[in-house]
């Protein structure tokens, strides 16, 4: 079919997402919620998309469908419920488990399983599935920002569907019969690159879109368990039922050994004290007691509410070192995630990012002068959804202080109990856990 966007072989995910955000936007071809950027688009003409998933042939056979919970697939979750089959839609981003079915009311109208398919229903008439429920999926319906003739998938960038199914395969509910469908706007159909796709990555077998259904006879394999060599200790407080699976894989004799995050790598070992020996002749009873070790006054500041006005307390102490990184023209609704994810993109992962969105700002701390500066270098010409962001070293490494920020804790003049309240909070965020791409 004729593509309405053009992708170059050297594109990188990202660079294909914000094509298609930018593409969708332009042209005006999604409805609500919008902007669609960090989105699985939720296009005009879905739910006419999802209705054709009923003359697929896997979709009259299979009794058990397992559909994401994106808006635009509401349509395929509606289908599912009045063909009378079991429904599986996933937990929104795996908090509390891995899915749940969706259960209607005894005796439910047309409008009933209406409302069961929305966002509202999934939450109102599920029950939860646990990882040792005898489940068996047939056919998966998953949502995208982008995927290829040839079944190559690109979600928003989170990984969130990559792991979904790999979890299910852990806990044989999928395996290599199970069809995965995607149901996306015709100019959501691009040349995706060879090589962009990875192991962990998931494939589709049918591309369903407005005017058309493409089947992608794609012969790369889909991820057959959770790889836990690209998941480190910070994804697993994230989602605790990768701890569940992680403990289950375990007693069954696999390897689940996680990778090392660049923060612990960075850690030096210290080496072990020798044992003191008691001394006889020290006369322990005539030397005077000494005092506890008190606390350095400037101690790095953790949590955003004890940081006082625009999160600048201590500064100095936060972003002193030759090591730290000013980023500023940070644009309006970019999230943390989002940042981070681009960083990893640009290999320039800092140990910490301190995010103050609301002054359209972060600092990025590096392990050493090196480090920063090979930053530096990447996040030159940075530009997100249009937005051309500014990397630098913290003023307070040359000497000076950036406008209006403030180096020291604010006296309390006013009397007790009459506090200033907080202008703005500063998140700081230790950067370990690589995003994967494609969810």
């Amino acid at each position: 079919m004729e593509q309405a966007v053009n992708i170059s072989q050297g594109a990188t995910k990202r660079d294909i997402r914000q094509k298609v955000w930018d593409y969708i936007e332009a042209k005006n071809l999604a409805n609500f919620p919008r902007p669609v950027h960090h989105r699985i688009p939720n296009f005009k003409g879905a739910y006419g998309a999802c209705n054709k998933i009923v003359t697929l042939e896997v979709f009259n056979k299979t009794s058990e469908v397992k559909v994401d919970p994106d808006k635009p697939l509401e349509g395929a979750r509606l289908a599912a419920l009045q063909a009378r089959k079991t429904l599986l839609v996933p937990t929104p981003r795996l908090r509390t488990g891995l899915f749940n079915k969706i259960v209607p009311p005894q005796n439910a109208t047309k409008e009933d399983l209406r409302v069961c398919s929305t966002s509202q229903g999934v939450k109102e008439f599920s029950v939860p599935i646990g990882l040792d429920a005898r489940v068996q999926v047939d056919l998966v319906v998953v949502g995208s920002v982008a995927v290829s003739e040839k079944g190559y998938r690109i979600g928003k960038g989170e990984g969130y569907a990559d792991m979904e199914y790999a979890m299910m395969a852990s806990m044989g509910a999928v395996n290599e019969s199970t069809v995965v469908v995607t149901i996306v706007h015709d100019c959501q159909v691009v040349d995706i690159p060879e090589g962009l796709t990875e192991s962990h990555d998931l494939t589709v077998d049918y591309i369903i879109t407005p005017t058309t259904i493409i089947k992608t006879e794609c012969q790369l394999p889909k991820p057959q368990g959770i790889i836990w060599s690209k998941l480190d200790a910070e994804m697993l407080e994230k989602i605790p039922i990768l701890k569940k699976l992680q403990d289950l894989e375990q007693k069954a004799g696999k390897d689940v050994t996680l990778k090392v995050s660049s923060a612990e790598s960075d850690k030096p070992t210290a080496e072990p004290k020798p044992e003191a020996k008691p001394n006889p002749k020290r006369d322990t009873k005539s030397r005077p007691r000494r005092e506890p070790k008190k606390e350095p006054k400037h101690k790095h500041i953790e949590n955003a509410a004890e940081r006082p006005e625009g999160g600048t307390v201590e500064q100095e102490h936060l972003h002193g070192s030759s090591s730290t990184l000013y980023l500023g023209g940070i644009p309006t609704g970019l999230r943390v995630s989002e940042l981070k994810s681009v960083l990893r993109e640009r290999n320039a992962v800092p140990l910490r990012l301190t995010w103050q969105g609301a002054q359209h700002r972060a600092f990025l701390e590096y392990s050493d002068g090196p480090g920063a500066d090979l930053a530096l270098t990447a996040l030159q010409d940075l530009s997100i959804n249009g937005h051309t962001l500014k990397a630098e070293r913290a003023k307070s490494q040359r000497g000076g202080h950036r406008p209006n920020q403030t180096l020291q804790r604010p006296q309390n003049k006013e009397a007790k109990g009459a506090a200033h309240p907080p202008t703005a909070t500063a998140t700081v965020v230790s950067i370990t856990t690589p995003c994967k791409e494609g969810s």
